[in-house]
C-alpha cells in the first residue's frame, strides 16, 4: 500500500514528464510516458527508487535492468547509459531520486559501526552500481520523507531527521554495505573519482590520481578496476565523453563541449566520441534534436 500511496503522491504532483524538487535537499519527484533509449548520462551519489513502470542503466557493458522491486543504488559518480525503454502514457515511469549526500552518509555508516552494526554483503552483483530488493524500512522511511513535500512547516521541523532515516534504511538494506564501503572515512577510490567529478576540464594523469591517495600506479589501478570495472583510464574518458555528450545533448556547441571537458585537441575529442558512441558528436548531437522534435510532434 505504500508504493501506492507514494505514486498517488508523485501523480498528485507531476502533470508533466521531467522531474520535480520537493523542498527537501536531494530529494526530487520524476515521471516519463515516452520510451527513451539508454543513452550518455552521469549518476552521481544516488539512489532512484521506482514505483511504477521500469528503467535501465548500462555500465561498462553491464545492463541493470530495475523497476518497483528493486531500487538502484549508486554511491560514487559513473559514467553509465541510461534509459527508460518501455514508458508509455499507458504504463508511466514515476519514481523518486534521491541524492546521496557523503558527509552525511560518512557519518551514519560511522555511527553504525560504533553500534556494532554488521551487514552481509550482497554477492553476485558487479562493482560500480547495486540493484537491492525494496525491504519495509526502506518503503516506510521513503512514504514519511516524500509525504513531506505538500507542507513548508513539516519540511523544515522534519525534513533533515526524515532524510537522515532513510539514508539509515538503505545503509541498513540490500546495498548498505556496498555503499557503507564507498563512504567509509578515506575510502581512496571514492576520493579519487569526487576529485575527478569536481576537477573534469583539468589534465588528470593516472600518475597524478594515484599520488593524490597515496598509492603506487599499480595498485591504484587494481583498486580502481575492483571498484568501478574499469581502468582508471576507461573511466576517466567515459567520464569526459558523457559530460560532452549530455552537454550536446542540452543546446552547446561541439567545440565548447569538448573544451569543458577538457579535450584541447578537437579532432581527438571527435575520433574518440565516435568510437565511444559510434557517431560523430555533430551528427549524435543532430540525432538527439531530431528525436525531441519528434516527441513533442508526437504528443501534440
Amino acid at each position: 500500500m505504500s508504493k501506492e500511496q507514494i505514486r498517488q503522491i508523485i501523480e498528485a504532483r507531476m502533470t508533466s514528464d521531467g522531474m520535480v524538487a520537493t523542498g527537501i535537499k536531494g530529494i526530487q519527484l520524476f515521471r516519463a510516458t515516452e520510451a527513451m533509449p539508454c543513452a550518455p548520462a552521469v549518476y552521481e551519489p544516488c539512489v532512484i527508487a521506482i514505483v511504477s513502470g521500469a528503467k535501465e542503466a548500462v555500465l561498462d557493458g553491464q545492463r541493470h535492468a530495475y523497476d518497483s522491486s528493486r531500487y538502484l543504488c549508486c554511491p560514487m559518480s559513473m559514467p553509465v547509459e541510461a534509459g527508460t525503454p518501455t514508458a508509455s502514457p499507458q504504463t508511466p515511469l514515476l519514481g523518486v531520486y534521491i541524492a546521496l549526500d557523503p558527509r552525511l552518509m560518512t557519518e551514519i555508516s560511522i555511527e553504525m559501526d560504533a553500534a556494532g552494526c554488521r551487514i552481509p554483503e550482497t554477492k553476485g552483483q558487479a562493482p560500480g552500481i547495486r540493484l537491492a530488493r525494496w525491504n519495509d524500512t526502506f518503503l516506510d522511511a521513503l512514504l514519511r520523507l516524500v509525504q513531506l513535500s505538500g507542507s513548508l512547516a513539516d519540511r523544515a521541523v522534519l525534513g533533515d531527521a526524515r532524510l537522515r532515516e532513510l539514508y539509515y534504511a538503505i545503509l541498513k538494506g540490500e546495498a548498505g554495505q556496498f555503499a557503507r564501503h564507498a563512504f567509509a572515512p578515506g575510502n581512496p577510490i571514492a576520493r579519487s573519482i569526487a576529485d575527478l567529478s569536481s576537477n573534469l576540464g583539468e589534465p588528470m594523469s593516472i600518475n597524478d590520481m594515484a599520488s593524490r591517495v597515496g598509492m603506487s600506479r599499480a595498485v591504484f589501478h587494481r583498486k580502481f578496476k575492483q571498484a568501478t570495472t574499469m581502468s582508471p583510464i576507461q573511466f576517466v574518458k567515459s567520464m569526459r565523453l558523457n559530460h560532452a555528450a549530455m552537454k550536446i545533448a542540452g543546446g552547446m556547441t561541439v567545440s565548447e563541449a569538448a573544451l569543458d571537458v577538457g579535450y584541447i585537441s578537437p579532432s581527438q575529442f571527435s575520433r574518440e566520441f565516435k568510437r565511444l558512441y559510434g557517431q560523430s558528436p555533430r551528427q549524435w548531437g543532430d540525432t538527439r534534436t531530431m528525436a525531441a522534435a519528434t516527441a513533442r510532434q508526437e504528443a501534440t
